[in-house]
């Protein structure tokens, strides 16, 4: 399981507790003297999320467990029970929470860091027991969370602070001693470890912790001419390490780590699905091609928003409120913290929704038309997606039997006049005796490698893919020269929920259709995709050496090679 999955289910908070009822809580007007309307909410979502994670709590004062909190999988860890107390905090230190200062709930948290303290290895480091054991960076990613935890309790009044605060320092300073010298393994670890080191800081300077920020620093941010960093993962680590320069930035005052936050928000801009979600199709990480929501944005929008009166970045705020609001919870201690937030955003500004957009760091074309977009991506399988409002088409593939490596992606996307082509050439040989004086005396296969052979009878394969605009929509003609008689499969992955006309059901198959001629249609909610024409002139969908199904309908044109076939999407 990947971290994203585990602390989503050790955070009870952000992920059991119902949505509360939404519309109209993030008001045009709030006064700055107290909580606006939208963060009371927040406060009042954040108890249900308290009251789940202390049903996960070990509360048997025998057991050596005492204070750990469980996960959705019955596994105590530092992650869920570092959520009892981030949660909690937020809760104690808010009026409008029915916890504020609540000596019971302090209590609890206090067991909690008191099994933090006690299963924290000798070297600081804390465990992701998915996958990290002695980790630097998930210590950096409890550490910034929990220093922040750690000044809400401070600031609340909360009887018993006295007896948390001495456990959570400790917990802290022994983390600050793993994050001054140990190792990080991804691009936004640096940061994590950069920011977590920020906030002790902050709260207990010391010249360790800057000599180690400014040795990550050193290494410069990774972000690229188009405004991409170099994990590319757009619903999870771009944004985090927004929110994390602006932590640094803040902290050490060092305003120039600003301007990448800004370049990655202005790149962001234009990779928004028009129903609100996230282009993830060519992230390098786990969040490749998921569907996501811009909630792990708002907070770099919203702050970038106040401090540089940016009517886009306001914009971007409102979309976050109407397409994920509840969403933005999971960041409440931001929002606690720094009370300038609070503030009413500026005027708005328009927001693209009408472009050609190429990201060519990315191998990334998005075309926007208001309500509908569509999706080009290089170095991938699916190398296309259409979108008209709710109604998804989340991928297109094609893939040809031949030599069992006919599963089509194209290095790079080429624009030629109005129209973007992607490209394959497919060799397929034969191979000749082995040279008579290179033959292993053993007949030993593996000795004669095939790289040493002569080649005969080379077959060729090329594809060529050209999709252009139309009044309506876009158009994909596929076409091949080559080898004949090769057997293809253009293959129509739409999102689940919706439906199918036009096309016929394969036998035996969960939710694969042939569309034999004409066009067909999906539909989901009030939104329509008309696609076609079609053609099947065979049955075989799983082609040798294509990739398996989807899990989602999926419709097929079939056919054999010479092809030359254009798709219509309106």
């Amino acid at each position: 399981m990947d971290r994203r999955k585990f602390v989503k289910n050790s955070s009870a908070a952000l992920c059991i507790a119902p949505a509360l009822k939404w519309p109209g809580i993030f008001p045009k007007k709030t006064t700055e003297q107290k909580m606006p309307d939208w963060l009371v909410a927040l406060v009042k979502r954040n108890d249900l999320g308290v009251e789940s994670l202390l049903t996960y709590q070990i509360k048997n004062s025998g057991s050596p467990d005492l204070g750990g909190v469980k996960d959705g999988f019955d596994i105590l860890n530092p992650h869920s029970t570092a959520a009892l107390i981030q949660s909690g905090a937020w809760a104690v230190f808010s009026p409008d929470s029915k916890f504020f200062r609540s000596a019971g709930l302090l209590a609890d948290m206090n067991l909690a860091t008191k099994y933090l303290v006690k299963t924290q290895h000798a070297d600081g480091t804390i465990d992701l027991l998915s996958t990290n054991f002695h980790s630097t960076p998930d210590t950096g990613f409890l550490v910034k969370r929990l220093a922040m935890a750690y000044t809400l309790i401070e600031k609340s009044g909360t009887p018993g602070t006295d007896a948390i605060l001495p456990n959570l320092k400790t917990f802290l300073l022994h983390g600050g001693e793993a994050l001054s010298k140990g190792g990080i393994h991804t691009p936004n670890h640096r940061w994590v470890v950069c920011a977590a080191l920020t906030k002790l800081n902050e709260l207990w300077p010391h010249k360790k912790y800057t000599d180690r920020i400014s040795e990550w620093l050193g290494e410069h941010i990774d972000i690229d001419r188009d405004g991409q960093f170099n994990e590319k993962s757009t619903f999870i680590y771009s944004s985090l390490t927004d929110r994390l320069l602006i932590t640094i930035a803040k902290g050490l005052k060092k305003p120039e780590l600003l301007e990448v936050v800004r370049k990655n928000l202005n790149m962001t801009m234009y990779y928004v699905h028009p129903n609100g979600e996230i282009v993830t199709d060519a992230s390098g990480r786990q969040d490749k091609a998921v569907i996501g929501t811009l909630e792990n944005y708002y907070y770099p929008y919203r702050y970038l928003a106040l401090l540089d009166r940016n009517g886009e970045y306001a914009a971007m705020c409102d979309l976050i409120e109407k397409t994920a609001g509840p969403k933005i919870g999971g960041f409440l201690d931001y929002f606690l913290t720094d009370p300038t937030l609070w503030a009413d955003l500026p005027s708005r500004s328009a927001l693209p929704i009408d472009y050609v957009k190429t990201f060519s760091n990315s191998g990334l074309v998005r075309i926007r038309r208001n309500n509908r977009d569509c999706t080009l991506i290089a170095n991938n399988p699916v190398w296309f997606t259409f979108m008209k409002g709710e109604a998804v088409l989340q991928g297109m593939r094609f893939a040809t039997s031949f030599f069992g490596k006919g599963q089509f992606q194209s290095e790079k996307i080429t624009e030629n006049g109005k129209s973007w082509e992607l490209t394959q050439k497919l060799e397929g040989p034969y191979f000749q005796p082995y040279p008579k004086d290179s033959i292993d005396p053993d007949g030993d296969w593996e000795k004669m490698p095939r790289a040493n052979r002569p080649q005969s009878e080379i077959q060729t394969l090329e594809t060529k893919i050209s999709i252009r605009e139309t009044n309506d929509g876009m158009e994909v003609e596929i076409s091949t020269t080559g080898t004949e008689r090769v057997p293809f499969a253009v293959e129509l992955i739409f999102r689940p929920g919706g439906t199918l006309q036009e096309a016929a059901k394969i036998e035996n198959s969960k939710d694969s259709w042939l569309l034999k001629e004409g066009n067909g249609k999906y539909s989901f909610k009030n939104d329509t995709i008309t696609f076609g024409p079609g053609v099947a002139l065979h049955k075989n969908i799983a082609l040798r050496g294509s990739l398996p199904a989807m899990d989602a309908p999926s419709v097929y044109l079939t056919g054999f090679t010479p092809v030359k076939h254009v798709i219509k999407f309106s």
